[in-house]
């Protein structure tokens, strides 16, 4: 479904030891964004929702719903480590067009609904 390097991997790991409960990494597609959908994700605390995908990569869980599982089908999360500009990643071979800030994509299909950068 979806896919970790190692060097996001590493730094995820750490991210979720810093935290005092277990937490899973919730990543998702929203309608927004330059392109048409916007990525997001961040530390979740609550258990998995009933229509979540869970992958398991060594002891992360990464929790994607069934919305967003649509168009992650294949996606590698990555960091790179940059000077400027460095951080979290996802290589997504659905977005046929990706924009200049890397947080947002079109898909083949043309859904989602693009807005200005940062909105």
């Amino acid at each position: 479904m979806i896919n970790v390097s190692d060097s996001a991997l590493s730094q995820l790991q750490e991210l979720v030891r810093a935290e005092s409960q277990p937490v899973g990494l919730r990543v998702f597609v929203q309608p927004g964004g330059c392109s048409g959908f916007s990525y997001g994700m961040g530390l979740d605390e609550n258990p998995p929702r009933q229509d979540d995908e869970i992958v398991e990569v060594g002891e992360l869980k990464v929790y994607v719903d069934a919305f967003s599982a649509q168009y992650l089908e294949g996606a590698e999360i990555d960091y790179v480590d940059q000077l400027m500009g460095g951080g979290f990643t996802i290589n997504n071979p659905n977005a046929v067009k990706t924009c200049g800030c890397g947080h947002s994509f079109q898909t083949a299909d043309g859904s989602g609904e693009a807005r200005a950068c940062g909105h």
